[in-house]
């Protein structure tokens, strides 16, 4: 646990309290209700398993599956869930902010001193509670509690968040059952990819300790953008003020982007490819399987495209910016086009050469010319 002065630097039980109390309340739902969303959301979880397997053919037939947990949580167990992810893959950024922090005498680290992590763990907390009520559901790679499942991917566990799920199927006015086995279509085949790929977990793990690794920013540029978006929650900044800043170059910059190295923006070009690839690898698994077990596929993909390219408010969209999820829903659109012209091209199994190795992983100017990764990984291959 990452302290400075005798002080954590993250209040990492503050944050998860924090979120809990700030989150919205999930969508009404009878105690009975409640009970048949959680059987039917694991009762899809399982058929999807089946139905991305047969499609993807990323795992030979006969091949027994990999037995990782399915948890159907409500939004405070989404949040408790990432923060013990969270606290793994940040420990060598926390590490290397407490050398830097105990070998200055500047002004600034008496300020991040007195400010202290109880003051970050509630900047974390009203952060997660503003995700938490999003997130449909996520295959949780590095959960510190499923290390040692006995998986091909070394663990993880899938996630479905049931209130946002039926939040999301209730506005779009859809078929609930439907939407249901739509969703978890998604999330089964991020499941796939890292049970079904016995290297990735490590390497995508490794890229981002690199990047971590790489860090070369006070603390205190990371706490005042911290700030900044947890004022935004809290409704400190004005609408016209949300506004401005997603329009301006620097104060609408993600916190990501903000704490770029060299030597980081060479590795973030790299993460960046890998989450192209397994986002746009999901929808297009799910538009691919959808048709053949979902019915009303047609109406549920239109409306929620139409709702992601609609956004929120002006402060929801700033906020967005901020946190880098504008980034994420590029990774979705590039990376299904980049999988759907390598399919067209050279077949499901071409494709699936991707996951060979971390090699025939497509850059970053691969995923935007499919291709060049063709003629990189099948026509040197084949010659």
């Amino acid at each position: 646990m990452t302290s400075i002065g005798g002080a954590e630097m993250v209040d990492w039980n503050l944050a998860v309290a924090t979120a809990t109390r700030l989150v919205r309340p999930g969508p009404e739902v009878s105690r009975e209700e409640a009970r048949e969303i959680v059987a039917e959301l694991r009762r899809h979880a399982k058929s999807a398993e089946e139905h991305v397997r047969a499609y993807t053919r990323m795992i030979p037939e006969g091949t027994e599956p990999v037995d990782t947990p399915v948890l159907v949580v409500d939004r405070a167990g989404w949040v408790k869930a990432n923060v013990a992810g969270f606290r793994e893959l940040l420990k060598p950024l926390l590490e290397k902010m407490q050398e830097r922090r105990q070998s200055s005498s500047g002004p600034g680290a008496a300020v991040f001193g007195a400010v202290g992590g109880k003051v970050t763990g509630v900047e974390l907390g009203m952060l997660l509670s503003f995700m938490a009520s999003r997130v449909l559901g996520q295959y949780e790679t590095f959960a510190p509690d499923t290390r040692d499942l006995p998986s091909a991917g070394g663990g993880g566990r899938l996630l479905l968040v049931a209130p946002n799920i039926v939040h999301v199927e209730r506005e779009l006015d859809v078929d609930p059952h439907d939407f249901r086995l739509w969703v978890t279509l998604h999330e089964e085949t991020h499941r796939t990819q890292f049970t079904g790929v016995p290297w990735l977990r490590d390497h995508l793990e490794g890229e981002i300790q690199s990047f971590l690794r790489e860090t070369d920013v006070d603390p205190m540029t990371i706490l005042e953008r911290l700030r900044e978006a947890a004022q935004s929650l809290g409704g400190n900044r004005s609408e016209s003020a949300a506004e401005g800043a997603a329009e301006d170059d620097d104060e609408g910059r993600s916190i990501v982007e903000l704490v770029q190295t060299p030597g980081q923006r060479e590795v973030l070009g790299r993460i960046t490819a890998v989450m192209s690839l397994l986002e746009g690898h999901a929808d297009y698994v799910m538009d691919g399987v959808g048709p053949q077990v979902v019915p009303s596929v047609a109406e549920i993909r239109e409306k929620f495209q139409q709702r992601r390219a609609s956004g929120a408010s002006r402060l929801d969209q700033a906020l967005r910016k901020l946190l880098g999820l504008d980034a994420k829903l590029r990774q979705y659109r590039d990376g299904e086009r980049f999988v759907r012209a390598v399919v067209e091209e050279v077949g499901m199994d071409g494709f699936n050469r991707v996951w060979t190795s971390p090699n025939t992983l497509p850059t970053k100017a691969e995923i935007a010319k499919p291709a060049d990764w063709i003629a990189r990984v099948h026509r040197k291959a084949d010659s």
